[in-house]
Parts: C-alpha cells; sequence; structure tokens
C-alpha cells in the first residue's frame, strides 16, 4: 500500500496530465515490483529511495518515499532541473522521514 503525506499530492498539480500519468506509473511500478532496480528507483541512502520518472520535454521528475509500517510513504516530489538531486529537496524528504518516525 502506497500513502502520500498530506502535503504531497499538490507536488505535480502544475504537470500535465501525461506527465501525472508517467509519474504514477512508475510508483505504481515501484509500489508492486518491490525490490526494483536502479533505472526506476535509486537508493539514497538511510531507507530514502527516489523514483526516477523521465518526461516529455527533457524533464525528469523525482519522487522521494520510504517504507514505513510495511508501506510506501511518498515523502516529497518535485521536477529536477539540474543532473544532481539538490541538497534542499533531500534535506525536505530527510526532515519529514525524521518526523515521521518521531
Amino acid at each position: 500500500m502506497c500513502k502520500c503525506l498530506k502535503s504531497q499530492p499538490k507536488t505535480f498539480q502544475t504537470s500535465s496530465k501525461e506527465e501525472r500519468f508517467l509519474i504514477g506509473a512508475d510508483i505504481k511500478t515501484v509500489e508492486f515490483g518491490w525490490p526494483i532496480g536502479m533505472h526506476t528507483c535509486r537508493p539514497m541512502g538511510d531507507g530514502l529511495f527516489e523514483v526516477r520518472t523521465n518526461l516529455p520535454q527533457n524533464k525528469i521528475a523525482r519522487v522521494l518515499f520510504c517504507f514505513y509500517e510495511g508501506k510506501m510513504i511518498l515523502l516529497h516530489g518535485f521536477i529536477k532541473k539540474s543532473q544532481k538531486t539538490p541538497k534542499q529537496q533531500l534535506d525536505l524528504a530527510w526532515e519529514r522521514k525524521h518526523t515521521l518516525e518521531a
């Protein structure tokens, strides 16, 4: 079972229907195919993972998640603008993960 934190659903509101479909399909692939390889999912360390989605127009979406009490918890999502995952985005996901586990 996959759950979003309350603030998560607004993340991709400005994305097109096609982009949201692609992101959702990759999340579903990870949720029902876990464990899954590097192309779709990458470990970020200490129980944090990212779902990787290539979108049209050379855009890249990332959804950071963890597992908590047997559920996949979506912590934070964003559209990447650089090759490396921005520290600010990772820090927000870490903060949410630690709040969840507290």
